[in-house]
């Protein structure tokens, strides 16, 4: 009989099961290892079978969160902050390097490999930390999904909102019908968002040559001002680098990695998985790129200069239907037909439902790889959507009353604010993955080569300290205290934060000297198929 994902499971099919279980085996038991792979053939082919966990991973870095942020930073600086969006892509190609290449040598994914090398408290700790920024991921994506459904069919908020825990029989059916195919539907909802923004940019004429100009680094990128609505160029940036690196997705592709087939005992085989697997997330990375720098660019170039007031979901979707917001008359004329507010909403909810996909996946990763326990796919889902409903609901129920204005404001800040859980976990999923990637004991000949040590550290240096001097404006954005006691608040959580990544250090430090004494990394694996090839 099948199980998950179209996986043969005939062998269990006598096994009683329960709705939580003990998980202590392979990264997403149902697929791993289970598509194959050519050997010898040429590279098209061979790239083409390792396609696909990249599109999962892209997902991430092109979700409903992202788009505001790129869209607001356009419209306030024009062209200045590509360069940031270059550079949080380029850290974004390194880090999922490293993920992919973790999973593929150790077998792992990140949530096992550092629970194997940390105790039990320290990886509670750590699971609820990835729990909570999966969650704040969610909820853009429920308010996203709830503004998509509301703009197209005119449903109301709260009724969208409740209609967006049904993805779960989505998520049923995709189960059935195979990963590989998963992989494509999801590749062809990346597709469709980046055909809505190249066809609404290409239509506004941009200044291409300015904009590549702002992809040059400057000082500008990081300038303290102008001041414009209360954004600086630096919160901008600050605001796109949290918006673009996703921690869960380190450990989405630490996991997925892992599905194609792998000879372990052939080092060309474990070479050839790296090298496709490499080839596949830069790819499909390039690809997110393209379409947060074609939002920049809409900001800047579809409507007119400081004409967006409002840079919610609901905000857009009415400018892109506003002529007189839009900045030439082509755009006018294609915006008479509803057709760019349209294309807008429907790319919203493709985004949407592609986060579906992966958040279960995540989730479903670091629940095994942290506390050893399982639960269906459908079951995670149904559980992490409802909990991640109950504030969307509250926000929209206690707005009620007030303006459109004034409840689309607060949706927005709700999505904005929930972000701040990414900044708490980040730390705590880079730090393990630089440390294990960087050990000969844990990855041998695959251990990261000097520049890619040095650009690790200075992202995860850079990231950590961006995220954490953000956090006191994030807190006293909050609204619920005094400037003083946020500041306050925020100052303990810094400490809380250097100290649990001290102790993170400390405990990985200790795990990778207990597997070289125990022989337990790659590195003794490596010599036993050395020895056996010269034999």
């Amino acid at each position: 009989m099948k199980g998950g994902f179209g996986v043969d499971n005939t062998k269990n099919q006598h096994r009683k099961h329960h709705l939580i279980e003990y998980a202590n085996g392979k990264s997403l038991e149902e697929i791993n290892g289970t598509v194959k792979v050519p050997h010898g053939k040429g590279f098209w082919r061979t790239l083409f079978a390792y396609s696909g966990p990249g599109a999962l991973v892209a997902v991430g870095y092109m979700d409903p969160g992202n788009w505001a942020t790129s869209i607001t930073g356009g419209q306030s600086f024009q062209y200045t902050l590509m360069t940031t969006i270059l550079i949080s892509s380029l850290i974004a190609m390194l880090i999922q390097y490293m993920a992919a290449k973790l999973g593929i040598v150790s077998q792992m994914d990140l949530a096992q490999a550092t629970r194997a090398r940390t105790g039990k408290a320290l990886g509670v700790i750590l699971w609820i930390m990835t729990e909570l920024a999966i969650m704040a991921t969610d909820i853009a994506e429920v308010i996203g999904a709830a503004i998509a459904l509301n703009l197209l069919f005119h449903i109301p908020l709260i009724p969208s909102v409740f209609i967006t825990v049904l993805d779960v029989l989505v998520l049923l059916l995709l189960t059935k019908i195979g990963f590989r195919k998963i992989e494509a539907i999801v590749a062809c909802l990346i597709l469709v968002i980046l055909f809505v923004f190249t066809y609404q940019v290409a239509l506004s004429h941009p200044n291409w040559s300015a904009a590549f100009v702002g992809l040059l680094p400057s000082t500008k990128a990081i300038a303290q001002s102008p001041n414009i609505g209360g954004i600086t160029p630096l919160s901008g940036s600050l605001g796109i680098i949290g918006a673009t690196v996703m921690p869960h997705n380190l450990y989405l592709h630490s996991a997925i990695s892992q599905t194609r087939e792998i000879d372990h005992n052939d080092l060309d085989s474990i070479r050839q998985t790296v090298r496709f697997t490499t080839w596949d997330s830069n790819i499909q990375l390039s690809l997110a790129f393209v379409v947060n720098a074609l939002l920049l660019i809409m900001g800047v170039a579809v409507f007119k200069y400081g004409a967006v007031k409002d840079s919610s979901f609901f905000g857009l979707y009415d400018a892109l239907n506003n002529t007189s917001m839009l900045s030439n008359p082509i755009l006018i004329a294609v915006a008479k037909s509803g057709i760019l507010s349209t294309l807008f909403a429907i790319a919203l909810l493709a985004s949407g439902q592609n986060s579906t996909i992966t958040g279960t996946l995540t989730g479903q990763v670091i629940m095994e790889g942290f506390v050893h326990m399982k639960m269906p796919l459908w079951a995670r889902r149904l559980v992490t959507r409802i909990i991640s409903v109950i504030p969307v609901l509250a926000c929209v129920a206690m707005t009620s009353g007030e303006t459109t204005i004034q409840q689309h404001s607060a949706l927005n800040m709700l999505m904005e604010n929930s972000q701040v859980f990414l900044a708490f976990a980040l730390p705590f999923s880079m730090l393990p993955l630089l440390l294990m990637t960087n050990s000969e004991v844990e990855m041998g000949e695959f251990k990261n080569r000097a520049w890619v040590k040095f650009c690790g550290w200075f992202s995860v240096i850079l990231l950590t300290f961006l995220n954490l001097y953000n956090l006191p404006s994030t807190f006293e954005g909050f609204d619920v205290w005094s400037k003083t006691t946020s500041d306050v608040i925020a100052y303990i959580t810094i400490v809380v934060i250097l100290v649990l990544l001290a102790w993170t250090w400390i405990e990985m430090y200790r795990g990778d000297k207990r597997f070289a004494a125990e022989g337990k990394g790659f590195e003794q694996e490596e010599e036993k198929m050395k020895k056996e090839g010269q034999n």
